[in-house]
């Protein structure tokens, strides 16, 4: 047993018994599936019950934002874990368990219409907290959003495809980040949760969705958790449905008054523009979380993420050079490398 899980039993034993809670002399600790950052998580069995573990070293993670967040949450009917418990200084926490079933594994065209339609109530519910207890949301401002972007140039152009980042790219990638920051910044201001998409919703029986990994909330842009939520990158589908829920939501906006008017041109466009932006942070992302942390699995998301940005930036005007410089450049490099399997470039972009 390595010393941190040692420790972190310890840690257990100890919290229980100040709960006054009595913890099953052959309780378990079993791992649960991680995340994308250096937290791991565990279910705690004792007695029939069930809690979930969160190992957050704090040297590489700071886990105040998370608690304040769930707290700030609660009496708005978000269903974020309860925080029973916390050791900021070992990095450990004690949450009540959403389960383990993903929205991924149970959207499907049936599905699709109510699970949405609940992610949409939660979503409404979020956007309205705009300030937390004892923490300061940070603001999605042009610094981040840059930031953001300039994973894709340098983790997944450079580094991961080996393109060269000469003067050309780099002034073609200052139009489109002008472009974009540009239009999120113009759009309503409100509470972003940052990744509200199908593998950090679960389904939780009445209190459908459970609402994870929030740590990393700000206030931005009114379209960006529901360009993560409908452009996903884990699970795509037709555009008409994606806008007729965006019409959808458009509309529960106007209803809890969030904003004035539905105007569906603009709406449209914050989306679509909102959408470039994250999915190229995005494939920056998994191209560095193959790179830097040895984790090749989001490898495979790449394609249907960048194909999102292909077929935007084609519609704008703005784009449409970004657009013919990944479709002649980028995506033929994709097909040279070998981190990515022909058969998959070929169903998004052949």
């Amino acid at each position: 047993m390595g010393q941190r899980l040692a420790s972190l039993k310890e840690w257990v034993e100890q919290t229980f018994n100040e709960l006054n809670i009595d913890l099953a002399p052959d309780w378990q600790c079993l791992p649960v599936s991680g995340d994308a950052s250096f937290r791991r998580y565990f279910r705690l069995l004792s007695h029939g019950m069930s809690w979930i573990l969160m190992d957050a070293p704090p040297e590489k993670e700071d886990s105040h934002p998370f608690v304040h967040i769930a707290r700030a949450w609660e009496p708005l009917d978000i269903h974020a874990p309860i925080v029973h418990a916390v050791d900021f200084d070992k990095g450990f926490m004690l949450l009540s368990d959403l389960g383990d079933e993903l929205y991924l594994d149970h959207l499907n065209d049936d599905s699709a219409d109510h699970l949405y339609g609940n992610a949409f109530s939660a979503l409404t519910r979020l956007q309205q907290c705009q300030a937390v207890d004892g923490y300061q949301l940070p603001q999605y401002d042009a610094q981040l959003l840059q930031r953001e972007m300039d994973l894709f140039r340098d983790w997944f152009v450079r580094d991961l495809l080996g393109i060269k980042l000469g003067p050309g790219v780099n002034h073609l990638f200052e139009e489109v980040s002008r472009f974009l920051i540009g239009s999120a910044l113009q759009q309503p201001q409100v509470c972003v949760h940052r990744d509200y998409h199908s593998r950090n919703l679960m389904i939780n029986g009445d209190q459908t969705p459970g609402v994870i990994d929030f740590q990393d909330a700000v206030i931005g842009p009114v379209t960006y958790d529901l360009v993560s939520l409908l452009r996903d990158c884990y699970i795509d589908w037709p555009e008409l449905r994606v806008y007729g829920w965006v019409d959808r939501f458009g509309e529960m906006l106007v209803a809890d008054e969030l904003l004035e008017t539905y105007d569906r041109a603009q709406f449209y466009q914050w989306f679509d523009l909102m959408g470039a932006q994250r999915h190229l942070k995005a494939v920056g992302i998994f191209a560095r979380l193959n790179l830097r942390d040895g984790k090749p699995g989001y490898l495979g998301d790449i394609p249907r993420t960048l194909n999102y940005i292909v077929r935007v930036a084609g519609r704008y005007d703005g784009l449409q050079t970004f657009a013919a410089w990944l479709q002649d450049i980028v995506i033929p490099a994709m097909y040279r490398c070998d981190s990515f399997d022909d058969e998959l470039l070929n169903k998004w972009f052949d």
